[in-house]
C-alpha cells in the first residue's frame, strides 16, 4: 500500500529523520526492512550503524504505518526519543575512539551516562537489541577499527597504538586484535607498505607521462 493511500493519519511531522529498529541484526532483517520502506515509497538510506535515515521528515501516520508493517516481521521501530538516545550512545563512542588523540582513562559507561544523561539498564538492552551486540563489544570493535587505521595510515609501533587506545599493554591489544580480525597486526603493517609502494609507483608513472608529454 502506497503511503499516499493511507487514510486517517496525522500530518504532524516526526522531528527526527534518523530512527533505529530493534532486532534488525542480520542481512535478511535489513532486506525485509528495506522492502517495507520501499513499499511505503519513503526516501531513505541505511547508515553504517543500522539507522534508517530519511531524506525528509515523515509524518506520524507514516511512522505508525511503517511500525505496523515492520512488526508483522518481528521488527520493532523505536520511538523518536529512544532512537535519539541510541544514536547519542553510538556517536559518543565513535567520536571518543576515532577522533581523540588518546582515549580517556575513564569507564565508558560513565562517559556514556554523562553524554546521554541516562544510565538506564533498559537503554543498554535496547542498544543490544538494535546492534545485535553489547555496548562493550561495540566498543571493542571500534577500538580495533581505530587500531587498523593507525596501522594503515600512521607509522606507530604496537606499543604506541596500545597506549593511544588505552590498553593495558601491547600483548592485550594483540590478543584482542587477533580475536576480532583473525589476523595479526603485522598483516596490516604489510598492507601499509604495499599500498605505499602502489602509490609511489603511480606517482612515478604520472610524473613520467607528464615529462613525456612536455618533451
Amino acid at each position: 500500500m502506497s503511503i499516499s493511500n493511507i487514510t486517517n493519519s496525522s500530518d504532524e511531522k516526526i522531528a527526527s529523520t534518523r530512527l533505529y529498529v530493534k532486532y534488525m541484526v542480520s542481512l535478511r532483517c535489513k532486506i525485509i526492512a528495506k522492502s517495507e520502506l520501499d513499499a511505503l515509497e519513503l526516501k531513505y538510506s541505511l547508515s553504517p550503524h543500522g539507522a534508517i535515515e530519511f531524506d525528509e521528515e515523515i509524518t506520524e501516520g507514516q511512522y505508525d504505518q511503517l511500525k505496523k508493517n515492520l512488526m508483522s516481521s518481528g521488527l520493532v521501530l523505536l520511538s523518536e526519543s529512544n532512537s535519539m538516545l541510541i544514536d547519542k550512545i553510538i556517536t559518543t563512542i565513535v567520536e571518543i575512539i576515532h577522533y581523540s588523540d588518546s582515549l580517556p582513562k575513564l569507564n565508558f559507561r560513565d562517559l556514556i551516562s554523562s553524554q546521554t544523561l541516562s544510565s538506564d539498564e533498559s537503554i543498554l538492552k535496547i542498544f543490544s537489541d538494535v546492534k545485535g551486540m553489547s555496548i562493550l563489544q561495540f566498543i571493542i570493535i571500534q577500538k580495533i577499527e581505530r587500531a587498523k587505521e593507525l596501522m594503515l595510515y600512521e607509522d606507530h609501533s604496537l606499543s604506541e597504538i596500545a597506549d593511544i587506545l588505552n590498553y593495558k599493554n601491547k600483548d592485550y591489544l594483540l590478543a584482542q586484535f587477533k580475536k576480532v580480525t583473525g589476523l595479526s597486526p603485522s598483516y596490516f603493517k604489510r598492507l601499509r607498505k604495499e599500498r605505499l609502494k602502489i602509490s609511489e609507483n603511480r606517482l612515478k608513472a604520472s610524473q613520467s607521462n607528464t615529462a613525456q608529454a612536455s618533451s
